[in-house]
Order: C-alpha cells, then sequence, then structure tokens
C-alpha cells in the first residue's frame, strides 16, 4: 500500500510539473506575442518622408510590391504598390505573401544550424553519411552552407531527366536524380565559391533525413513558429497540384505572367513564402537570440567564399558585405517572376525587405534609399579594393 501510495503521489508531482512547465510555456508564448504586435504598430501618417517619396519614385520606375524599413526595432516605413495579380486587377497588401526566392536560403541555413547547435548535425558531415548513393564524394554541411561544394546545379541538370513536366519534383526526386544520372561537378569540394540551388536543395534533404520530418513542417515548428511568422511557409509544386498563394509572378512586363512548373517543387534553395513583416520578425527573433545562439550567428556571418572586392562574400546562408566597421548580411532572390532584397545592418540595426513580382531592374536602384538610411550602399561595383566608394 506505501509502495502503491507514493507511486501514486509521484505521478501526481509529475503532472503537476508539466501542467506547470506547459503553462509557462503558454505564458511566454503570450508574452512574446503581444511584443511582436507592438514592434508590428505601424501608423502611415508617421512614415519617413524621404524614403515614401524614393519609394514612389521607384514605383513609378517599375517596382511593384511590398517595402518594409526598420531602425533599431521600429517599422519606419512600409507600404503596398500595385498588383497582386494583374489579370484580376487584385491589389497588393502588406499582407501578401511573394515567394521568396533565395531569400529562402537565410531561412534554410538558420534551419540547418540550429540542428548543429543541438548535436544532430556537424558541420564536417559529408552528404553521403546521409544518403550513401549521393554520387559526389567529400561534399560536407559547410561546404553546401557556403557555396564551396562544387556540385552541378540540379535546376539546370533536370530539365534533361525530368519527364513530367506537369508533375512537381520533390527533393528526393532531385536526389534520386543525381545519384542516378551522376551529372558532371562543377568543382572538387572546398574549391571555388559557386553559387548554385543544389546546396540549399541538399541541405533540406538531409534536415528531412536527420529529423524524420517533412522540410516544410521542422521549419515550421522550429523557425517560422518561434519567430512569431504566421503568415510564412514552404510550400511545394510536389505536394500541392497549384501552390496557393494570391501574388503571381510577373517576368518584366505583365504581359508575361509565370506560370508554376516541376522546378516549384524542390525547396530549401527557394520554397519560402512570406511577408515584408514576418521578414521583420525574423530578424528581431535572430537579434533576440531566440533562434540561435550569438556565436552561431556571428559563425553565420563570416566572410568564407571568395570575396568581391574584399568586401563582397558568402557565410552560412547570407551574402556578406564588410565595410570598415559596418558588417551587413544579407539576401537577394529571383525565381519565376519573383525578385527579393531582405538586408540587415548588423551596425545600426537597420532592417530592409523589398518584395516584388514583376522582374525587372527596379531593385538595382537603391543607392539613394542607403543614402537617405546613412548606411553604405549595398552594391559590388560601388567599391575599389580598399573598401572606398568610387561611385
Amino acid at each position: 500500500m506505501k509502495f502503491t501510495l507514493s507511486s501514486i503521489l509521484f505521478s501526481v508531482l509529475i503532472l503537476a510539473s508539466c501542467a506547470s512547465s506547459e503553462e509557462k510555456q503558454a505564458e511566454a508564448a503570450q508574452k512574446q506575442a503581444n511584443i511582436d504586435s507592438i514592434a508590428l504598430v505601424y501608423d502611415p501618417a508617421n512614415a519617413d518622408p524621404e524614403i515614401d517619396q524614393f519609394m514612389r519614385n521607384l514605383h513609378r520606375k517599375g517596382f511593384n510590391g511590398n517595402v518594409l524599413v526598420a531602425k533599431q526595432g521600429k517599422i519606419i516605413y512600409q507600404n503596398a504598390f500595385g498588383w497582386a495579380n494583374y489579370l484580376l486587377k487584385d491589389s497588393l497588401n502588406v499582407n501578401s505573401k511573394f515567394e521568396l526566392a533565395s531569400v529562402s536560403k537565410p531561412l534554410t541555413g538558420v534551419g540547418v544550424m540550429q540542428l548543429v547547435e543541438a548535436g544532430k548535425l556537424r558541420l564536417d558531415q559529408t552528404v553521403t553519411e546521409f544518403f550513401p548513393d549521393f554520387p559526389f564524394p567529400g561534399v560536407t554541411i559547410q561546404q553546401l552552407l557556403s557555396h564551396r561544394s562544387g556540385l552541378p546545379n540540379y535546376v539546370y541538370f533536370s530539365e534533361d531527366h525530368w519527364k513530367d513536366r506537369k508533375k512537381g519534383m520533390s527533393n528526393m526526386d532531385a536526389m534520386a536524380l543525381l545519384a542516378e544520372h551522376k551529372p558532371n561537378r562543377y568543382g572538387a569540394p572546398d574549391g571555388r565559391f559557386h553559387y548554385n540551388n543544389s546546396n540549399f536543395m541538399v541541405l533540406a534533404s538531409i534536415v528531412e533525413k536527420v529529423t524524420g520530418q517533412d522540410f516544410a513542417v521542422y521549419m515550421q515548428e522550429n523557425v517560422f513558429k518561434p519567430a512569431g511568422m504566421k503568415n510564412t511557409a514552404i510550400l511545394s509544386r510536389a505536394v500541392y497540384e497549384k501552390i496557393p498563394t494570391d501574388v503571381i509572378g510577373h517576368d518584366k512586363t505583365w504581359r508575361r505572367s509565370v506560370v508554376q512548373n516541376y522546378l516549384d517543387g524542390p525547396v530549401g534553395d527557394k520554397g519560402a513564402y512570406s511577408t515584408v513583416q514576418d521578414l521583420f520578425l525574423f530578424d528581431r527573433a535572430l537579434r533576440d537570440g531566440r533562434l540561435l545562439k550569438q556565436e552561431t550567428q556571428d559563425s553565420s556571418y563570416v566572410a568564407r567564399s571568395d570575396a568581391r572586392r574584399s568586401l563582397f562574400s558568402y557565410g552560412y546562408g547570407w551574402r556578406t558585405f564588410s565595410p570598415p566597421n559596418n558588417p551587413i548580411v544579407y539576401h537577394t532572390g529571383w525565381w519565376h517572376g519573383f525578385k527579393s532584397l531582405y538586408v540587415r545592418d548588423l551596425k545600426n540595426d537597420i532592417t530592409i525587405v523589398l518584395l516584388t513580382n514583376m522582374a525587372n531592374g527596379s531593385l538595382n536602384q537603391l543607392d539613394d534609399l542607403y543614402k537617405i538610411l546613412k548606411m553604405p550602399i549595398l552594391r559590388q561595383n560601388a567599391y575599389n579594393s580598399n573598401g572606398d566608394l568610387v561611385n
């Protein structure tokens, strides 16, 4: 009887402890949700007038999309310009979800580095440890993250081997094609920097192997939800006959809307759909240390590729720009009628998010925006090898 009573009391204590832990987690989540709601408060009447004038001019020059600019955790400008779907004359709004294209890569990088922090992955592990039939030996997690794997780009290779163009290709399909056909690699592992989508497609595939979860589910539970990103998801044509989005990509003119195809299936390199506000919350979650420890973030921002003009390089999922005493990490994206730019000035705590569904050159005309924000101009040919602005 004493043993039974002790067991009952122990069980009660365990249940009470679990309930208490769950309550604390719920309270913490609600507190963070309140903080996020406050961070997203924005009154258009208080819009920065210089940024507003710049963006309206950029819209007249062809920018069609959404913008958010924040400084020291406060949104100083946000707006939506133009159509979500020109054929329907459907206007964009601040909650419109865009295909992030390669801006998906920093999100994937954070998901991978979480597994490194948890001891479930090592940066020196090779792909063949997870996929024994992977035909390119010696390729490590670190090389994938920094685009130094020398892999061929599956986007081009698969055009000759994926037969059913109406069916979305999955990551595992892409991995199987590589294993079956063994295309020529671009270069040796840990050789020259070669940016291509295979690296982050393979990383997402490894995440699925390690966690036993679909990549979309893993990212939702471990990155998007903890960051408060309620309007962000990984969406694949391998899952959906038509990806559920109201924002349609266009190639340079309204007459050319871009139709989703089988290459909208693989994810990790692309396939994240999000909003300007959610990417701002992602920035805040990183700064608060809610997604990665600071030392892990710092290691991700180290230039690990062949720097251009000693300033522009690539870390783990981030493009890096390193003018004197003013580190900036960022990423660009371009895919099927969508272009994107995500900039984080680490010193001055400035966040810039520009998402467009008109793939033209408008995002190459931002020098005056950087000048307004008193930050370095983010343009590769603007500097000499000493880091001095030349034009």
